[in-house]
Parts: C-alpha cells; structure tokens; sequence
C-alpha cells in the first residue's frame, strides 16, 4: 500500500514538473508596442496670383518718403529796383514830368541814355534856354548822348528844321567849320536883328556867311539826307506829343519842359535825375 501511495506521488510530481517545463519553454510575450500616430504634413500656403485681368493697386507712398526724380524749378521773380526804392526822388511823375507809355524810339540806339531837346530858332524860351543848355552838355556822363530835334509843326518851323539838318549835315561833311558859332548866330539873326529867315533864298545867303557856296548849299539843302532826318523828326513828335517848346525828352520814356518844372535850372536837374533814375533800372 505504502508503494502504491509512493508511486502516485512521484507521478504527479513527473506531471508538475512537466507543466512548468512547459511554461519555461513558451517565450515571454513581447512588449506591447504602443501605436503612435503619425504627423499630418505641414502644407505651406500657396499665394493665390491675382487673376490676369486684375492689374495690382499702386502701392501708395507718403510724400514725404517720395524720390524726387526732378529737381524743382524756382521761379525768379523780379527783383525790385532796390536803388530807385532807397532813393528819395525830388521830381514827381505827373506833377514835373509825364512819363510816356510805351517807351518810344529814340534817334539813337540803345548803347546810351538820350536826352534830346525839342526846339524851333524861332522860339524866345529856346532862346533864353539856349545858355543853360549848352553850358550843362558840357559835361555829360559817358553813358548819355545829347540830340536837338526841330518842331516841324507849321511851314515857317518847318522851313527852320530843314535849316537845322542843312547845318548838321554841313558840319558833319566839314563844310560848316564852327557849327556852335554858326548856331548861335541863327538865333541871334532871328531875336536881334529881326532876320527872319523866311525863304530858302535868305537862308542860302546866311550860310554864305559863314563859307558854305551856293551850290554845296543847295545839294545839301535838297539832300536825300536831309528829308530822311525831316521824316524822323515829325515822326518823333508825333510819338512824344510834342506841343511846346523847349521841351525835353529823357530816353523816349519822359517829357518834360520848363513851364512843369518852374525854371530852366529846375528843369535841367530834373533832368539829371530821370538820367540817374535810366542808369540804375
């Protein structure tokens, strides 16, 4: 009995053993392995091109921050006549003088400022003016031409004008030696000795007088010369408007006489003065 009960024990530890064999033997379960899941891509925007027929707004830019492309033009206004400002002017247009709008032509060109008188041999006042005329254009300044025009307003003025041009073209050809002299006698024959010079005929013979022969005389009287310097004295009366004399006209642009300006000194530093106003504009 004692042997049946040993040989069931050992069997059931044969089995035992056998199981935990088995057990041994069956590998270990692996790790689980924890799924992860995978990262969506990263997909970059795509710009969307403006359609074809849109064109892109301009890009405002603040004027500030603008380039400028052209350099701006400064527009140079006037500059005043500083000097005529400053200076305190003695004589007064509208009261001593007339100013003559527009500037005429003058006899001259424009490389001097002209002063010219206006005159007739048969005018008292011209001859009283006649000493103080001749005394200031003595000393003019080099940047002014003096010029005598004769009124040609009546037969007998006229008939003295063309004596004038005879004369200056006389002195200026040499034929007439002491034009000045000659001048002063005209007058003098006129006021004083009650010559008046009243046809061609007395006049040819006063030239005689001084060397000039009948037949220079009368060529030079009837001269090409002589009727153009006729038509532009006329002419600048017309323009100067010219209705007394003496009168004076500064540079084509002012007129002025004795009878505005109360006295022939007067008159000639108004004169002057309208000479200065011309040198400094």
């Amino acid at each position: 009995m004692k042997k049946i009960f040993a040989l069931l024990f050992a069997t059931m530890f044969f089995l035992s053993a056998c199981d935990s064999g088995k057990d041994a033997e069956q590998p270990a379960p692996e790790p689980a392995i924890e799924e992860t899941q995978p990262e969506p891509a990263v997909v970059e925007p795509v710009a969307e091109e403006p359609p074809a027929e849109e064109e892109a707004k301009p890009e405002l830019v603040e004027e500030s921050a603008a380039e400028v492309v052209e350099e701006a033009v400064a527009i140079k206004l006037p500059e005043p006549e500083t000097a005529q400002v400053l200076r305190e002017w003695k004589y007064k247009e509208g009261t001593h003088y007339r100013r003559l709008v527009p500037t005429q032509p003058t006899v001259g060109g424009a490389d001097k400022i002209e002063v010219a008188e206006v005159f007739w041999y048969g005018c008292g006042h011209c001859f009283d003016f006649e000493s103080y005329i001749n005394k200031w254009k003595q000393d003019l300044p080099a940047n002014v031409r003096f010029v005598r025009i004769p009124a040609l307003w009546n037969p007998l003025v006229a008939l003295h004008g063309r004596l004038y041009y005879t004369e200056e073209v006389l002195a200026k050809n040499g034929a007439l030696a002491n034009p000045e002299e000659f001048r002063a006698a005209v007058f003098q024959e006129y006021h004083r000795r009650g010559n008046r010079l009243t046809s061609e005929g007395a006049i040819q013979k006063f030239f005689e007088r001084f060397g000039v022969d009948a037949e220079t005389f009368g060529k030079t009287w009837k001269s090409f010369e002589v009727d153009q310097k006729l038509r532009v004295a006329q002419d600048l009366a017309r323009r100067y408007g010219i209705t007394g004399v003496p009168a004076i006209v500064v540079n084509g642009k002012y007129r002025l006489g004795a009878a505005e300006v109360g006295s022939y000194p007067g008159l000639l530093e108004a004169v002057d003065e309208l000479v200065e106003k011309e040198s400094i504009r």
